[in-house]
């Protein structure tokens, strides 16, 4: 459903709702406010991303995956903010599967912008792994210290950390008869 439909029946929804208070069947005006409310707040935060997100939470990506592709048209059906979460949702449920062709979502979720700091350190962090694996040390080191910045409330600093310790190895890869040179 469009999000024009869903504000457009939450409205009615509020407008019933005013209309049996005023005509004294309050227990009825109160559940229908009650539902009206859910409709709107589905306006904001649509149901299928929050399902998904639930279940990435739960280590189950085929369920999320499948509650993804129930928004068919993101632009249509999500609120403006939610279009970069949307594809970090699915950067991530990429990048268990191909973590390379995963790039793409998680820079075109920074482009859209989020709100949550903690969600922007984590996209910089994927693409800070993604980097490591195309063995590009410097854009994997500027991506981390970005993710670093973004992660206020240190969230994501043992991953950092962890990361940081893994770049420090690419430089000691073993080659024939010794360790390389730089």
């Amino acid at each position: 459903m469009s999000n024009i439909v869903r504000l457009v029946i939450a409205c009615v929804f509020f407008g019933a709702a005013v209309a049996l208070c005023v005509f004294g069947f309050w227990g009825w005006g109160i559940l229908v406010l009650l539902m009206g409310g859910m409709l709107l707040l589905t306006f904001f935060f649509n149901e299928n991303m929050l399902i998904s997100q639930y279940y990435l939470r739960k280590e189950n990506s085929d369920k999320a995956e499948a509650f993804l592709a129930k928004v068919n048209d993101y632009e249509k059906q999500l609120h403006k903010g939610q279009h970069g979460y949307y594809n970090l949702l699915i950067g991530l449920i990429e990048s268990r599967k191909a973590p390379l062709k995963s790039e793409k979502y998680f820079k075109k979720a920074l482009a859209l912008g989020m709100r949550m700091s903690h969600n922007t350190a984590l996209a910089k962090l994927s693409l800070a792994g993604i980097a490591m694996a195309k063995r590009n040390k410097r854009e994997a080191q500027m991506y981390l210290q970005e993710a670093a910045k973004d992660d206020k409330n240190k969230l994501l600093s043992e991953q950092i950390k962890m990361m940081k310790s893994q770049m420090a190895q690419m430089d000691k890869q073993v080659v024939k008869g010794g360790y390389r040179q730089f």
